[in-house]
C-alpha cells in the first residue's frame, strides 16, 4: 500500500504543475526602445498548511532581458500558487512606470509588459509682459506625452501683472509636453498652444510671455 500512496503523491504533484512560457518585455514608453539587461525576478507565493501562518514567499526565478528588451521564461508553475513578476531597477532616474510588478497565476495572460519613462528636468517661467491691470487672467494646461495631466484638469491660474517661476527644476517624464494657455484681457479670451520636447536627463527652461 505504501507504494500506491507514493505513486499517488507523485501523480498529484505532477497534476499540480504546468509548464508555461512567460514573455516579459521592458521598454521606454515614449520612444518604444527596448531595455536590455534589465533584471527580472519571480517570487512564488504559497499558503502555509497549518492554516494559521498565512502565506509565505520564496524566490522562484531570476534572469535578464535580451537585446530586444524581452525575457522568455519556460518553467513548471504550480497551479495552486501565485507568482509575482518584478521588474528590476533602471540605470537612470525614472519619472513614470506603469507598474513595478505584476501578480500572475497559471491560466492568466502569459505576456507581461513593463513600460517606463526616464526623467527630464523642467523649469517654467510665466511673465505677463503686456499687462493691462489686475483683471488680466492667465490659465495654463499641461499634459505629458504619456497622457498624464501635469496639474489636473482645472488648469493653473494667475491673475494680474504676473511674473512667476518654479523654484528650481522639477523632474518630469521625458518626451513631448503639450502646453495650452488662455489669456483673458478686457473680457476677450485668446488661446495659445505650444509643444516642447524634453530629452532624458536634460534641464530645460521654458518661458511663456503673454
Amino acid at each position: 500500500m505504501k507504494w500506491l500512496f507514493s505513486i499517488g503523491m507523485v501523480l498529484l504533484l505532477f497534476s499540480c504543475n504546468k509548464k508555461e512560457t512567460l514573455k516579459i518585455s521592458v521598454k521606454n514608453v515614449v520612444t518604444g526602445e527596448p531595455v536590455a539587461g534589465n533584471h527580472i525576478s519571480i517570487v512564488e507565493i504559497f499558503n502555509v498548511s497549518d492554516g494559521v501562518s498565512g502565506s509565505k514567499t520564496k524566490d522562484f526565478y531570476s534572469g535578464q532581458t535580451n537585446s530586444e528588451g524581452v525575457l522568455f521564461i519556460t518553467e513548471k508553475f504550480n497551479k495552486n500558487r501565485r507568482y509575482t513578476v518584478k521588474v528590476g531597477k533602471f540605470t537612470e532616474d525614472v519619472c513614470y512606470i506603469n507598474k513595478s510588478n505584476e501578480n500572475w497565476y497559471v491560466g492568466a495572460n502569459t505576456e507581461i509588459n513593463f513600460e517606463y519613462a526616464p526623467c527630464a528636468y523642467s523649469k517654467l517661467i510665466i511673465n505677463n509682459v503686456n499687462c493691462q491691470g489686475t483683471d488680466d487672467q492667465f490659465v495654463l494646461f499641461r499634459q505629458d506625452e504619456i497622457g498624464s495631466l501635469a496639474q489636473g484638469s482645472q488648469g493653473w491660474e494667475h491673475l494680474g501683472c504676473t511674473y512667476w517661476e518654479t523654484n528650481g527644476f522639477s523632474d518630469i517624464p521625458m518626451g513631448r509636453r503639450f502646453y495650452r494657455w488662455e489669456v483673458t484681457r478686457s473680457g476677450i479670451t485668446t488661446i495659445y498652444h505650444d509643444t516642447v520636447y524634453y530629452p532624458p536627463g536634460e534641464y530645460i527652461t521654458y518661458e511663456i510671455n503673454y
